[in-house]
């Protein structure tokens, strides 16, 4: 059984993976740009052609996954059928109070024409 390492050790080993990481993209890139041949990243990276290109196809495989197309913006929110309820309701009321305010003023405005009617 191996020791365990300690939460430096852990620290330092991951970032030297992470810094491999980088550096086999880097490889990757140069490569796909026609700058190095693979078996010249391959020798820098100190693996066979083979490991190159087995690195390669997962790299370019996770870019391909990593930039399908994927919904835009915010989730939706989720339907609250009570609320979408309660929302209709208040935009009747309000729309019946408005008719409401309509006939009232209309009423004052008869009114008004009625008095100014029998004065004459």
């Amino acid at each position: 059984m191996k020791p365990k390492k300690t939460p430096e050790e852990e620290k330092r080993l991951a970032t030297r993976r992470a810094w491999l990481a980088r550096r086999r993209a880097e490889l990757i890139v140069q490569v796909q740009s026609g700058l190095m041949t693979a078996t010249e990243a391959a020798r820098q990276l100190g693996v066979s052609r083979k490991t190159y290109y087995q690195w390669e196809r997962r790299a370019l495989s996770g870019m391909v996954d990593a930039l399908q197309g994927k919904t835009g913006g915010r989730p939706s929110k989720p339907r609250d059928p009570q609320r979408e309820q309660l929302q209709k309701r208040l935009s009747e009321l309000e729309a019946q109070e408005r008719m409401r305010e309509q006939v009232d003023h209309i009423r004052a405005e008869l009114k008004e024409a009625e008095s100014a009617a029998q004065k004459k």
